[in-house]
């Protein structure tokens, strides 16, 4: 559905404005002839904030996503909101930390990636519930800004093919900005986990590490080439 005219988007809005609450919303977003996966934010007065279309596009066994999706080219985005400046990637977005600093440079005080991750149909035996959450706890660390992961729980199967299922592993969490589990929900059940955050408190923190103030960003080049050494820009 398009933005901002999506009846789902619309009544989530509504109720976000309804409870006093902000709610990230993710859809299937259809704009002309091109399909994407988005996310906008819904304030807690109700109002849509814009969209962002995820960057990173996976393509796996069981994430097949470049058949459906286009590459995003909204760039990253944070959003001001009335508990806070949220930034949020999706999904495959938390793997890169190319994704949480960027974010993080853009002031944001939060970082929300809602996914959906599980067991591997091309590797069954592969668990990688601890790898997700320490690669999001190091973004939190990294960038001295708090994280907050959901992840969906339960059983999913392609049509009746038994041998093209996957179980989701929940395992939602929320850590600090240094990295510390504050509280985390188990593999199968759905709810609702909550924690205060000290905003003010954590960006004294990043103020004081000095981990902003002592970047090079002169020096990192090598982050735009695909090997290390080769500009992207065809005229270099």
């Amino acid at each position: 559905q398009p933005y901002p005219s999506s009846p789902i988007l619309q009544r989530f809005a509504a109720l976000a404005g309804e409870l006093g609450v902000v709610l990230p919303l993710s859809w299937y977003e259809r704009a002309g002839n091109a399909f994407f996966n988005s996310l906008t934010v819904a304030d807690a007065d109700g109002r849509l904030l814009g969209v962002y279309r995820k960057t990173h596009i996976p393509n796996a066994i069981g994430y097949q996503e470049k058949e459906y999706f286009s590459p995003g080219d909204t760039g990253f985005k944070v959003w001001d909101t009335a508990f806070g400046r949220l930034g949020i990637g999706i999904c495959w977005d938390q793997w890169f930390p190319e994704t949480a600093r960027c974010l993080a440079l853009m002031g944001a005080e939060v970082l929300l990636f809602p996914t959906a991750i599980g067991s591997e149909p091309g590797c069954m035996e592969l668990d990688s519930r601890d790898h997700w959450q320490v690669a999001m706890r190091g973004h939190a660390a990294a960038n001295l800004v708090p994280v907050v992961a959901a992840n969906r729980v339960g059983r999913e199967v392609a049509g009746s093919d038994e041998s093209l299922s996957m179980v989701f592993y929940g395992s939602s969490f929320i850590c600090d900005h240094k990295g510390a589990m504050l509280t985390e929900a188990d593999r199968a059940s759905s709810g609702i986990w909550l924690h205060d955050l000290d905003l003010a408190g954590m960006r004294e923190d990043r103020l004081s590490w000095g981990i902003y103030r002592d970047r090079r960003p002169q020096m990192y080049a090598p982050l735009l080439t695909l090997d290390g050494q080769h500009s992207l820009n065809p005229r270099a």
